[in-house]
């Protein structure tokens, strides 16, 4: 069972490196970096870091840059993966354990923030619990799915927040979702930078909102203006 690795970029020049070096596993047949129009060594450092990395460029927005990765892979399962996000040891594995099943539509990591203390800590295990919970992950999570469940929902919604929710509420309905209890090391440098609880506090209302049906491009703007 083949996995694409799918990681969207921009201006991931610290963090990148890092992310590819967990990825050195023959079931990852293929790591596709697709970026957004990065101006710092984003780029530079990925033909640094792996030469099996191969570069895509996509317009900015998760969302366009992820379906772009996952139109040009071609391996039978797609793992997207963040550029500030580190896979455990055992992913691989963990992964194709799982999808060995062929019920599973996908399924995602449980999470850790880094550092792993204090709000971070009980933030991490929150974004576990709710996922395992509700079904629905969040990109820190590296989502993974069967490459033919992708395209027939027709991949990320275009849209500029929340794309990786809707994708997770259209693939519970494609079948069982995975949650694996490896974790991902995922940077804790957002809720450090504009503070741990402001940061839940509007994730949080962001997400209600979305489910309550407010667009996207004017969450886009409530979560700009508040960082």
């Amino acid at each position: 069972m083949t996995i694409s690795v799918i990681i969207p970029t921009l201006h991931e020049e610290k963090t990148l490196p890092g992310t590819l070096a967990k990825l050195r596993h023959p079931a990852f047949s293929e790591v596709l970096v697709v970026d957004g129009g990065s101006r710092d060594r984003t780029l530079a450092d990925v033909a640094l870091a792996n030469p099996l990395a191969r570069v895509l460029n996509a317009p900015m927005g998760r969302a366009r840059q992820m379906n772009a990765g996952a139109a040009a892979a071609k391996g039978e399962l797609l793992l997207f993966l963040h550029a500030d996000t580190l896979l455990p040891a055992t992913a691989a594995q963990d992964i194709t354990q799982a999808m060995a099943d062929a019920r599973i539509a996908g399924g995602r990591f449980d999470a850790r923030l880094v550092p792993d203390r204090g709000l971070l800590w009980v933030v991490g295990r929150m974004m576990s619990w709710r996922s395992r919970l509700t079904g629905i992950a969040t990109g820190d999570q590296a989502i993974f799915v069967r490459r033919k469940v992708f395209e027939d929902l027709g991949g990320f919604p275009d849209i500029p927040i929340m794309e990786d929710i809707a994708f997770c509420r259209r693939l519970k309905q494609a079948g069982p979702i995975a949650a694996l209890p490896s974790f991902v090391l995922t940077s804790g440098r957002r809720w450090e930078r504009h503070g741990a609880i402001k940061t839940i506090l509007l994730m949080w209302w962001l997400r209600l909102l979305f489910y309550l049906g407010v667009s996207p491009d004017r969450l886009q703007r409530m979560y700009d203006n508040a960082r």
